[in-house]
């Protein structure tokens, strides 16, 4: 009788524990911030595009790309992980012509799932 209080009892406290646990464990990474930021009218091109999420991210299958608005690929193809900061990723672009470009990404969440997303900047001279 004893032995079963005490399995309620730990049954109670591994419940609460994981009750309060902070939700961002299971979360999926979010972008929090881009340069150039999102929607973003500036007027030249910048040199790297840089994309931080929430949280750390993987290392693996990681994309970045810029588009332009008739559909091409403008990026150097070159994505970069940070490597004091796993929430950060960046790739370099030629020098970029006056349009409207949509920035593409693709990260692995710390819970392992795929996550994508993408924002525009424009540049105006």
């Amino acid at each position: 009788m004893k032995s079963d209080h005490i399995k309620n009892i730990l049954k109670l406290l591994v419940f609460s524990v994981t009750a309060v646990a902070p939700f961002s464990v299971f979360a999926h990474a979010i972008m929090v911030k881009s340069q150039p930021e999102q929607n973003a009218i500036i007027a030249t091109s910048p040199q790297k595009i840089d994309v931080w999420f929430n949280d750390k991210v993987g290392s693996e299958y990681k994309a970045v790309a810029v588009i332009d608005s008739k559909g091409n690929r403008v990026d150097n193809k070159d994505v970069q992980q940070e490597m004091l900061d796993s929430s950060h990723l960046y790739c370099t672009v030629p020098n970029l012509a006056p349009d409207t470009y949509t920035v593409r990404y693709r990260v692995v969440s710390i819970d392992t799932h795929i996550v994508t997303g993408k924002f525009q900047f424009t540049i105006k001279p």
